[in-house]
């Protein structure tokens, strides 16, 4: 979790797949996400980030990596983890978005994450970045009503597992994706 909520503070203004890009050079800048190690970071380390260019150079933003590694810290083996799941809505209350404007960039509970993470120290984590870190952990679920996903989850079976074995129906069929076939250079124009 202290992966991500690091990578979603990084990717603040930017586009996610410029974090995406660069995310072995953070895991490897930030000692693989360890909070016990980037807490203990200090002045060298952070001329050390500023250098690096495989990394986002914002000062701000490994400033708050660092701030929000020893808050991580202060919070206990698992704690940083609890602390976050603790926001999580009830699935069951969730409305399901039907078009792309629909889908909100905060929420009260996203809101009151980020209000709570500021209370115990931690920096560059807004609502936004606290809504954005709730979709990528799977805290909401931001699917569209008739999504492959959205759809897969009533059947019992996960999109994830669905594009694993490239099944996209109950018959076993191998689905052919738009994407695969740009690949396959057999996609309609």
């Amino acid at each position: 979790m202290f992966e991500r909520l690091t990578l979603e503070a990084f990717q603040s203004g930017l586009s996610w797949l410029t974090i995406l890009r660069k995310r072995e050079s953070f895991r490897t800048a930030f000692a693989g996400f360890s909070i016990g190690q980037v807490a203990e970071f200090g002045d060298d380390d952070a001329t050390r980030l500023l250098a690096d260019p495989g990394i986002v150079r914002n000062r701000a933003k490994i400033a708050a990596a660092m701030r929000n590694a020893r808050a991580a810290a202060e919070l206990g083996v698992g704690g940083l983890e609890r602390l976050l799941w603790s926001f999580a809505p009830d699935p069951a209350a969730h409305v399901r978005p039907r078009t792309l404007a629909d889908v909100p960039a905060t929420s009260p509970a996203s809101t009151a994450m980020a209000k709570e993470l500021k209370k115990r120290g931690f920096a560059f984590v807004g609502p936004t970045t606290a809504y954005a870190l709730m979709q990528a952990t799977g805290m909401v679920d931001d699917h569209l009503v008739g999504c492959l996903a959205s759809d897969s989850s009533k059947r019992g079976t996960s999109a994830r597992d669905k594009r694993a074995t490239g099944i996209a129906s109950d018959s076993g069929k191998r689905r052919t994706s738009p994407r695969d076939k740009r690949a396959k250079g057999t996609a309609e124009v």
